[in-house]
């Protein structure tokens, strides 16, 4: 692998495997430079207001997408849509409360509606109303997001799959990317323990909406239901190996270690597209203390990472991680750091400053985007 800097264009397609708000900074940067990208979404989320849409009309998770599509979003767009779309009604309203809002908003009588213009404005409205007419009397909405119910309705109305949602939110964003789930289908995750218990439901495996789990995690599979541990088989669509095909720089980024990175590489075809494509591929540790990675160090989770990816067709020993993108002055890795270990993997190490003093713990997206556009 050629690692040394190069200068970024334009052309340079980076696609991530993520999911979550690790990626965020990192993403705006990007956007800001004019540079392209591609995100793999995990489609798996089952907490927040999120559970109660994916519990009433059985679809995938949107509140990740959601979130990708509006760090994707021109900056020069229409502020009162971003604005209307990064709003949750209030977790404390009773029924009726809610109920009245979601209607001022539907008929455009809402603060937040108001400055919209047209033809936006009758696009979200119309999204909005097809949402209300669908939703049960019982329907929670308290600390629903209203970009999450826009999807919802683009999801509902579109044959039920994910693609045409999107595409409809990213036209109002004026997103500068592409936004994907791994799986277009109704899925959730399981974890096995290493002390044997069997934990279903991504809520509760994230440590941040449940406690933290009291053991490490020794495998991760799909599940039919948040409930139901039984393993699922998923089979990434034409769509994505495409977009895996085409990518200049395959990256694996800080978040969530199981549930945002490894879920991503689960359905069958992903590792045998990453090993076709013969680009450099990165993978980025977090900085930060992540429940999921209880007992990995960095060396750990790389050879997890591979692990993953021939279950998922990659041949074994074909080149699915040429390299980890470390800051071994700045960056403070809770697994701890065996750059012998990563080196007898056959892993090169790059160490680049990453983290700032405005950035840190974390690493600051600036710095990260041009260092993986000059590494593509």
């Amino acid at each position: 692998m050629n690692t040394t800097p190069n200068i970024p264009t334009l052309a340079k397609r980076l696609l991530f495997f993520s999911g979550g708000t690790a990626l965020r900074t990192t993403t705006q940067a990007l956007v800001r430079n004019g540079h392209d990208s591609i995100h793999l979404i995990t489609p798996f989320d089952s907490g927040g207001s999120s559970a109660a849409i994916r519990k009433e009309f059985a679809m995938p998770a949107v509140g990740d997408i959601r979130n990708r599509l509006m760090a994707l979003a021109d900056p020069s767009g229409d502020p009162a849509i971003f604005a209307l779309f990064a709003h949750r009604l209030p977790k404390d309203s009773d029924r009726a409360g809610l109920r009245l809002e979601l209607n001022r908003l539907t008929d455009g009588t809402h603060p937040l509606a108001l400055p919209v213009p047209d033809p936006a404005r009758g696009t979200i409205l119309d999204l909005l109303r097809l949402f209300r007419e669908r939703m049960p009397e019982d329907f929670d909405l308290r600390g629903a997001s209203i970009g999450n119910l826009v999807l919802t309705a683009g999801y509902l109305t579109g044959g039920r799959r994910l693609a045409p949602a999107i595409e409809i939110f990213s036209r109002l964003v004026r997103a500068r990317g592409t936004v994907r789930p791994t799986v277009d289908q109704d899925l959730h995750l399981a974890v096995r323990l290493e002390n044997g218990r069997i934990v279903t439901g991504q809520h509760n495996i994230t440590g941040k909406e449940t406690a933290p789990l009291t053991s490490p995690v020794r495998d991760i599979w799909l599940t039919p239901a948040p409930d139901n541990a039984a393993p699922m088989q998923a089979v990434i669509p034409d769509e994505i190996r495409r977009d895996i095909a085409e990518a200049d720089l395959i990256c694996y980024p800080m978040g969530s270690f199981y549930s945002s990175i490894v879920a991503n590489l689960l359905p069958d075809g992903v590792g045998r597209a990453v090993a076709a494509n013969a680009c450099p591929k990165i993978f980025v540790p977090g900085t930060g203390l992540d429940p999921e990675a209880t007992g990995l160090d960095v060396a750990g989770q790389a050879l997890l990472l591979r692990r993953y990816l021939e279950a998922s067709g990659a041949p074994t020993g074909s080149t699915v991680l040429d390299a980890i993108l470390l800051d071994t002055e700045n960056g403070h890795y809770p697994g701890g750091v065996d750059t012998t270990k990563i080196k007898n993997l056959g892993i090169e190490i790059l160490d680049r400053p990453l983290v700032t003093t405005a950035s840190a713990p974390a690493l600051d997206g600036e710095r990260l985007s041009t260092i993986l556009l000059s590494l593509a």
